[in-house]
């Protein structure tokens, strides 16, 4: 891609506004599902190419698994009895997507270095995909992933942010997700985010949109925590990968002896950080193949989100 290409998709995602504190929260309705509480096959193929990072340790292969060190979510974070998904386990310490057949898009922040993208493994896999289940203790072997080479990153504090990472060998039952190479977007775009807020098995949120661009970033009010960077933000008319949540505000506030969510209406706070996809372009090999992958879902991504967390609520709380 020439550079005279990309600066014209860059200045599409672009106002120079300035970015404020690091962090996340919910704004409005807390729109977070497992993917046991959604029914669209068009979504969860979109989340079956996300990924969770952990740090290397965490993961242990043995007869054909691998096994990852958790926490509870509820006891490290000091939640109150009312907080959702408080008796799941955390372990994951930043989310990611498949963008080519061996090559993870993260936040850059996430991954700082060659020796640090050495010391992580990308794991597929770690969800809740029935009713009722439980946090996963384990994944096949052949759903992690380690890191061959760090092809690029960027990690501006009032910027993009994002590093594009090539695997160890090609990844086997994931599809490379579908990007906006077109570098348009505009106010009012409608958003969901799939990724691990908090570290927790694969969460999907809706009912978001566009706010503002910025220079390299666009703010949105998507519902989501740390953990979530990296986390591949999706326009919820099209499928496409629009960018990664990078920053964000505050994540839990104190209420009593225990921890809540920070809330926000949807029109409140500070919004979360998203890295236009723009910026990774050029750093992408084939990028003519990246662009002959785009093609609209034709679906209306947003209502289906919308019907789902509405059911999910009314079945004991959207796996709460």
């Amino acid at each position: 891609m020439k550079l005279t290409t990309l600066a014209v998709l860059l200045l599409a995602c672009s106002s120079y506004a300035r970015a404020q504190v690091d962090g996340n929260t919910i704004y409005g309705n807390d729109d977070r599902l497992d993917l046991s509480d959604v029914q669209s096959q068009a979504v969860l193929k979109l989340a079956d190419s996300t990924i969770a990072l952990f740090a290397a340790p965490a993961v242990t292969i043995k007869d054909g698994k691998a096994n990852l060190s958790l926490e509870s979510y509820g006891d490290r974070e000091n939640l109150c009895p009312e907080e959702p998904f408080r008796d799941q386990l955390e372990g994951a310490f930043c989310s990611g997507s498949l963008v080519a057949p061996d090559i993870i898009m993260t936040a850059g922040h996430c991954v700082t270095s060659k020796d640090d993208c050495k010391k992580t493994k990308f794991v597929f896999g770690f969800s809740i995909a029935d009713k009722g289940g439980k946090t996963p203790t384990s994944v096949p072997a052949g759903e992690v992933y380690g890191c061959k080479k760090l092809l690029g990153r960027q990690q501006l504090e009032e910027g993009a942010d994002w590093a594009l990472v090539k695997l160890d060998h090609k990844v086997k039952g994931h599809q490379p997700l579908k990007l906006n190479t077109s570098g348009t977007i505009v106010k009012g775009a409608p958003l969901f985010v799939i990724g691990h807020p908090s570290g927790l098995p694969t969460k999907v949120a809706g009912g978001a949109k566009v706010r503002d661009l910025k220079n390299g970033y666009f703010v949105a009010n998507l519902d989501t925590y740390g953990g979530n960077s990296g986390s591949a933000v999706f326009n919820a008319g099209t499928g496409l990968v629009e960018g990664i949540l990078v920053r964000g505000d505050t994540d839990f506030v104190q209420k009593g002896k225990c921890m809540v969510s920070y809330r926000n209406p949807d029109d409140g706070g500070r919004g979360e950080d998203v890295t236009c996809v723009a910026n990774v372009l050029a750093r992408l090999p084939h990028a003519e193949e990246v662009a002959a992958r785009v093609a609209p879902m034709a679906l209306d991504i947003q209502a289906i989100l919308d019907r789902e967390a509405n059911a999910a609520a009314s079945f004991d709380g959207g796996g709460k």
